[in-house]
This record gives C-alpha cells, structure tokens and sequence, in this order.
C-alpha cells in the first residue's frame, strides 16, 4: 500500500439489533486534495470552453458589411479620382488636376439623369469619354503611366464591390 493513500480512521458502527455503538478504527482510501483536483478540473473546463469559443468564432459566417447602393458607388469613384495626388486628367487634350476632375465628372452625372442608374452606366456614359469629341479621357500618374479613366474607374468600381 502506498504512503498517503490509506489512512486509520475512526469509525462509529452500529451493531446490529443493538442501540449501542462501537468505535474501532477501520482503514479507508483517502482521495488527493480536492482543492487541487478541482483546480485542475476547473483550469480543464476553463481550457474547453476557451477552444470552444475559438472554434465557433472561427467557423461562424462573417457578417458581411452591407453593399454599397448605386448612389454610393458612384460617390465613392467620384472621391476616388478627387483623391488622386500628382496625377494629371487629360480631357480633349487639355490637362486638368483631380478636383477639376471631379468636379466635371459631378456635373456630367447631373446632367445626365435618368440615364445614369447604376456605377457601370456612370463609367461608361460618364466617366471614360468625352460626349462632344468621343475621345478618352486619359490620367497620366506622377511616375509618367498613362491610363484611360475607364480602366482606373472599373478597377475602382472592383475593389469595392468585393470588400
């Protein structure tokens, strides 16, 4: 028998049939500390739900941010070129800065109206050409590239329709 595992205890019995009591000793199995058996189990529960949690958060879906409207969309590519630092707008052949830009691209999706319902219909009858001459507009960055505003405003148009 190991140390510490059994112990002599004293122990009242009754005999049977009789009223009276005997004390004797008797050799019982004594359990470790339960505070620590407790402690240890607690830290296991802790542990568990902890994991628990952890996986619930990691596979729950993600709440998705709502989609921008069209209006919004459309705001936030007018935005996007007024934000453009360095870069040049190059509008039948005369250069302008971002906020002249932008500005002409506000005016244009005012007057074209109805016509203008959603951000693909902005870049195509609004953003990338000019109604008068047909031309492109064109950006020409501060590094010398230069781009149609159409292929900078759909690219635009995809970074936020896939955040």
């Amino acid at each position: 028998m190991r140390e510490g595992v059994y112990r002599d205890l004293p122990f009242r019995c009754r005999d049977r049939g009789k009223d009276e009591f005997c004390t004797t000793r008797m050799r019982f199995a004594v359990a470790p500390s339960r505070g620590a058996e407790h402690a240890r189990r607690g830290e296991g529960r802790v542990r568990a739900l902890a994991l628990a949690l952890a996986f619930f958060a990691a596979t729950a879906p993600r709440a998705q941010p709502p989609s921008l409207s069209d209006e919004q969309k459309i705001d936030a590519l007018i935005q996007s070129v007024a934000d453009l630092r360095g870069a040049v707008f190059i509008r039948n052949g005369s250069e302008y800065d971002a906020k002249a830009a932008a500005d002409h691209l506000r005016m244009k999706r005012e007057k074209a109206g109805e016509r203008v319902k959603t951000a693909d219909e902005f870049i195509r009858l609004c953003g990338s050409k000019s109604l008068t001459s047909g031309k492109p507009y064109q950006i020409r960055y501060a590094d010398g590239r230069i781009e149609t505003s159409e292929v900078f405003l759909r690219a635009r148009l995809a970074e936020l329709e896939h955040r």
